[in-house]
């Protein structure tokens, strides 16, 4: 992306009213109550494009004409990011046929001009803003966006829309590095043990010197698709010539800024099969294309692993997210169940026979065990939900094992779900998001 034009600040608080909003980001699949039925694997598309959204034709393409072309386009594709979406938004969605988008968050000025159109549900939008930034970038509120797709039953995949500051300058190329550093420290807090997808603008290129893509890619695991799928693996040096586009019909063996990363995580696996810029398939009548920048695509199969699985999620969007997958060993026991808890569920916790606490939430209200015996399991839960202060959580939790056994805490609601294992697994470890208390919880089985 070329910086914001300094003229954007006259007067944008206006402009932004011309994008009006999409629907409602998408309300997490209700439960499951019976054992694990999620497929075996699958396979999914997604398509990154800055499609140059700003107002009153201040970029280099003309918005007004060509957002409702991109619009039309965007169909093949199942996750779509996007980012300047700006000015032009009503017009995109008016033209797009996917059932889960974001919200938009303002015209330029006001909002981060990030979306995502999806074939899949997905929960937990969350908006975060660079904390550094250089001039014109300044004037709206760039950053990235985390939302938690759910392929199937307990197959979820944290995709992120992301965003950098512009330009090269000795001030913006340290404003970049910092968001990348923003970016990765976040992904290692929200999205530990989980599978990850980012794409999007990063204004990075491997052979310049003064940016740190290499940073984001190896403190995170992540694979570069263009890397993977056209250069065998080899990302090109730091220091080497450029590796130019040409404009009117690029191959996909030059370098664009626009980037699909990805990793696995131990509840689902991705492979990358396919990558690919779709110019193509984004040009108007006259062969012309829609924006300043390309649309990317990479095709992507996911199976599940053999001794891993996860259950839906149950509760609000609040609190830290955790996973324990990453941390289980490879044959757990679990020995204790711990849990607190009161007018509310305040904390769960399994210790495991090699010694391992997984535990979360906080120290309020009562704790309760159950201590089990050689060869018993936890086999299924009943949660409840409610609202406190504003907030969706877990209000009460009722755990059985296969012996009959069970352990509660909380207060229960009407508004219940029941997860149980798929026949001989049992529960393991959680999932969820938590901070003094639970604000929602999922169940890790693996095979007894």
């Amino acid at each position: 992306m070329r910086p914001l034009l300094g003229t954007l600040a006259a007067g944008v608080t206006a402009l932004a009213c011309l994008a009006a909003p999409g629907p409602a980001p998408a309300a997490a699949t209700g439960p499951s109550t019976a054992g694990h039925t999620a497929p075996a694997g699958g396979s999914f598309t997604v398509l990154t494009y800055n499609i140059a959204g700003l107002p009153l034709g201040l970029g280099d393409s003309d918005p007004a004409a060509n957002t409702p072309l991109i619009g039309q386009r965007l169909a093949p594709y199942d996750l779509v990011n996007v980012q300047e979406d700006f000015n032009h938004h009503a017009a995109l969605y008016a033209h797009d046929t996917h059932p889960h988008r974001s919200s938009t968050s303002g015209g330029a000025g006001i909002g981060d001009g990030l979306n995502t159109l999806s074939g899949y549900p997905f929960q937990d939008l969350k908006r975060v803003r660079w904390k550094d930034c250089t001039g014109t970038d300044c004037l709206t509120p760039k950053g990235f966006s985390l939302a938690r797709v759910r392929l199937a039953e307990g197959v979820h995949v944290d995709l992120y829309n992301v965003h950098t500051n512009a330009d090269v300058t000795e001030a913006a190329l340290a404003a970049r590095r910092a968001n990348i550093r923003q970016l990765s420290e976040f992904i290692r807090t929200h999205s530990a043990g989980n599978a990850v997808i980012v794409m999007g603008d990063t204004n990075t290129r491997y052979t310049r010197t003064g940016d740190t893509i290499r940073t984001l890619t190896r403190a995170n695991g992540l694979t570069d698709t263009w890397v993977e799928l056209v250069r065998d693996g080899a990302a090109p040096a730091p220091g080497s010539p450029a590796l130019v586009c040409d404009k009117a019909a690029p191959a996909d063996t030059c370098e664009v800024v626009d980037k699909i990363l990805y990793r696995s995580g131990p509840l689902v696996n991705l492979t990358a099969t396919r990558y690919g810029n779709a110019w193509r398939q984004f040009l108007d009548a006259g062969g012309g294309h829609l924006s300043d920048h390309y649309p990317h695509s990479t095709a992507f199969g996911w199976s599940l692993p053999p001794d891993r699985r996860a259950g839906d999620l149950f509760g609000g969007p609040h609190g830290t997210a955790f996973n324990d997958a990453g941390d289980l060993p490879a044959t757990p026991a679990v020995r204790t169940l711990t849990l607190r808890g009161g007018a509310r569920l305040d904390a769960v916790a399994l210790t495991l026979d090699n010694g391992t606490v997984l535990g979360h939430g906080g120290t309020g209200g009562t704790a309760g065990s159950l201590t089990l015996a050689e060869g018993e399991h936890l086999t299924s839960v009943t949660l409840s939900r409610g609202r406190k202060d504003g907030r969706t959580r877990i209000f009460s939790a009722a755990f059985t094992t296969d012996t009959g056994r069970t352990l509660s805490a909380g207060t229960a609601t009407p508004d219940t779900a029941t997860f149980t294992a798929p026949a001989g697994w049992q529960i393991s470890g959680f999932t969820g998001r938590a901070g003094e208390e639970i604000d929602k919880l999922g169940m890790i089985y693996t095979p007894r």
